[in-house]
């Protein structure tokens, strides 16, 4: 089993994640995507489902039209772990390709 980060490592992951902030009342990571249109954000979706399958670690999201909101958190270690970081690595990676900050 993957081991849950410490707070300070937590924090100190998120400096590097642009855009990505701890969430109110519970031990996870969020980001709001905003995308062009619908079209782009569910690409963004395909291709992040294609990097959450291949780690066997999947996101909590939500899709309206051209926003997706996502929050990752490792259920299993009970808080934020480094797969959680590296899929947030992957999603602001492929936003970016994207053209989405």
């Amino acid at each position: 089993m993957v081991e849950r980060l410490s707070a300070e490592a937590r924090k100190s992951a998120l400096a590097e994640l642009p855009g990505w902030s701890d969430t109110a009342g519970r031990e996870a990571i969020a980001k709001t995507f905003t995308f062009k249109d619908f079209n782009e954000a569910f690409g963004f979706m395909s291709r992040a489902a294609l990097v959450a399958e291949k780690h066997d670690h999947h996101p909590e999201w939500r899709n309206v039209y051209k926003t997706v909101e996502v929050v990752l958190a490792t259920h299993d270690a009970g808080g934020v772990t480094k797969l959680d970081i590296q899929l947030a690595t992957a999603m602001n990676a492929i936003a970016k390709q994207l053209g989405v900050a």
